[in-house]
């Protein structure tokens, strides 16, 4: 059922024209499915062991990805406002998640079955290119994080984060959750910023 504020719904509107020019026959196809959501702090999405089966547009708030192993958690991604965001492999494949999304803050987000999106596909020209285009860049950001993780030592990805397009992370994300995503401790990425910040 729709709820959303249509200023709501043309921000979602916009981030898709990032990558896809809709026609309002399009975007109608996909409106009715779309719903506003709001969550509290830590508040989750797709929790490990669910099957995902839905696609997030962030409009509020900020998120993290993590995985669980041996009872330790280990970040991979943030997301903030105007982000789209899933467990998009647990959509992809029907199993359930490997992967939990936790809101860090309160938040809104509109949210649409993955289901919907997959029978757009079949149906545009439009929403075909998007899913192809999303694909390209979901492997890309992957990509990148896997060489920052295997190649770059915690020093040289802390450098990378200060000089990359993600400056939100460093600005707005608690710095226990920046450590465990960089792969290190919070005494550990102390030691680094202090190092960067001396020049050394």
């Amino acid at each position: 059922m729709l709820n959303a504020p249509p200023e709501d719904l043309l921000r979602l509107r916009q981030h898709i024209a990032r990558f896809v020019t809709l026609s309002d026959d399009d975007w109608n196809l996909l409106l009715p499915h779309v719903r506003l959501v709001t969550i509290k702090k830590h508040g989750l999405i797709a929790p490990e062991g669910r099957v995902a089966n839905e696609v997030a547009f962030v409009l509020e708030g900020m998120f993290r990805q993590f995985y669980t192993k041996d009872g330790e958690e280990r970040t991979t991604y943030f997301f903030f406002e105007n982000h789209l965001m899933s467990a998009y492999m647990s959509c992809l494949t029907g199993r359930p998640s490997l992967v939990t999304i936790e809101a860090l803050s309160e938040g809104r987000y509109l949210s649409f079955p993955y289901a919907v999106l997959v029978g757009l596909f079949e149906q545009r020209m439009a929403w075909q290119k998007f899913g192809r285009v999303l694909a390209e860049y979901l492997t890309l950001g992957l990509e990148e994080r896997m060489v920052g993780l295997l190649m770059l030592s915690p020093e040289e990805r802390y450098r990378d984060l200060l000089a990359s397009n993600k400056k939100k992370i460093l600005e707005r994300v608690p710095q226990h959750y920046i450590a465990n995503y960089l792969g290190i401790t919070p005494v550990s990425l102390s030691r680094i910023r202090n190092r960067v910040a001396r020049g050394a």
